[in-house]
C-alpha cells in the first residue's frame, strides 16, 4: 500500500513538470498590488459618459403621444429628435462604451 501512495506522489510531480509549472510561475493571490486592476477610474469615468448618452438618447427618443387620438400628426412621431438625434446619441454611447472597455 506503501508503494501505491510514493507511485502516485512521483507521476504527480513529473506532470507538474512537464506541463511547466514551478513554483516561480503560480501567482498568489498575494503578489498582486494594486497596479495590477484592469479597469481604474478614468476607465470608470468613461464607462459612466457612455451610459449618459445612452440614457440620453433614449429620453429623447421617448414620447409621442398624439394631443388627440383623432387626429394624425407625423411631426410628433417622425421628427428629428426620434428619427436622427436619438439614434445619433445612442451610437455615441455604445461607441464610448466599446472604447472604454478595450481601453488599455
Amino acid at each position: 500500500m506503501g508503494e501505491s501512495k510514493s507511485k502516485k506522489t512521483t507521476e504527480t510531480i513529473t506532470v507538474k513538470k512537464s506541463a511547466g509549472i514551478s513554483a516561480s510561475n503560480i501567482n498568489t493571490s498575494s503578489d498582486r498590488t494594486a497596479s495590477s486592476v484592469t479597469y481604474g477610474p478614468k476607465q470608470y469615468r468613461i464607462v459612466l459618459v457612455g451610459l449618459a448618452l445612452l440614457v440620453i438618447g433614449f429620453i429623447l427618443m421617448s414620447g409621442g403621444n398624439m394631443p388627440n387620438p383623432d387626429t394624425w400628426d407625423e411631426n410628433i412621431i417622425y421628427g428629428f429628435r426620434r428619427t436622427v438625434a436619438a439614434p445619433v446619441f445612442i451610437l455615441a454611447g455604445l461607441i464610448v462604451q466599446i472604447w472604454a472597455i478595450f481601453k488599455v
